[in-house]
């Protein structure tokens, strides 16, 4: 009897930490958003590089000249709908921008920015 309420907190505690974490801090993820990193070319690169410092406007990757669709939920409806894309996604453009990975708090911070739009 004790090992299953012990269970149970642990999973409700859990759940609260995780809901928790995946809220996001919008302001930290504007910071995250605009963050100048030197690039191997020695040009800095932020996420605004290729986005744009307004996510509600298309951007352009920057080596290849590609069109981005806007980044804000509010325009692009479908943007967060699917995670392994969005996972996908984060990991490319993190390595490509930072050099290493986004933290899940990294990413839940930057998405409370796009959502703030």
């Amino acid at each position: 009897m004790n090992a299953l309420i012990l269970t149970t907190l642990s999973v409700a505690l859990l759940g609260t930490t995780v809901q928790a974490a995946a809220a996001g801090d919008p302001a930290a993820g504007q910071s995250a958003w605009e963050r100048q990193v030197p690039a191997r070319d020695g040009a800095p690169r932020s996420c605004a590089t290729c986005h744009g410092s307004d996510p509600r406007q298309p951007g352009k990757h920057q080596r290849t000249g590609k069109a981005i669709a806007a980044m804000a939920p509010s325009v692009e409806a479908e943007r967060f709908s699917d995670p392994a894309r969005e996972n996908k996604w984060f990991t490319r453009n993190c390595k490509w921008t930072w050099g290493r990975l986004c933290t899940a708090d990294e990413q839940a911070d930057i998405k409370a920015y796009l959502y703030s739009f």
